[in-house]
């Protein structure tokens, strides 16, 4: 596939999850919950995640942006599903380097959020891209310390 012709693809998937973001919505039994918000350009993400025995079982997010950031919330939503909170935080980790255009390993298995690499050409957005990723880290991060001091 010709590199305009992948452009195209991934183009039309960002602006699919824009149009019809998967998981908008709040997560009423959901166990923790981050608000973060890119001062720079708006974008404000409210992230619900529902973390039982490690696994992440459920996650919904509200917020307004640009279609980067909102696109990139409804991937990560998708992508993390069912992953262990170390896996998670791992692929925060691998998303980062790919929307600055780093070596990555594999994001997520349906392939979707390697639609947002493109973002590295585009330094300014990098940070609507990460900002779903973060408020999710920052979830993961603030459930384990609460963890740990109920102990």
């Amino acid at each position: 596939m010709t590199t305009r012709k992948l452009d195209q693809l991934y183009r039309s998937v960002i602006m699919d999850h824009n149009k019809n973001p998967r998981n908008k919505g709040t997560l009423p039994d959901g166990n923790v919950t981050v608000d973060l918000n890119n001062p720079t350009c708006g974008d404000q993400i409210h992230l619900h995640l529902k973390i039982e025995n490690d696994k992440i079982t459920a996650a919904a997010f509200t917020g307004d942006g640009c279609s980067i950031s909102m696109a990139s919330a409804s991937m990560m939503t998708q992508a993390v599903k069912g992953k262990s909170e170390q896996e998670a935080l791992q692929m925060a980790k691998e998303f980062s380097e790919m929307v600055q255009g780093h070596e990555h390993g594999q994001i997520d298995e349906a392939g979707e959020v390697e639609a947002l690499s493109g973002v590295a050409k585009f330094p300014a957005r990098i940070k609507c891209a990460t900002l779903a990723w973060k408020a999710m880290e920052r979830a993961i991060l603030e459930k384990a310390s609460k963890d740990e001091g109920g102990l």
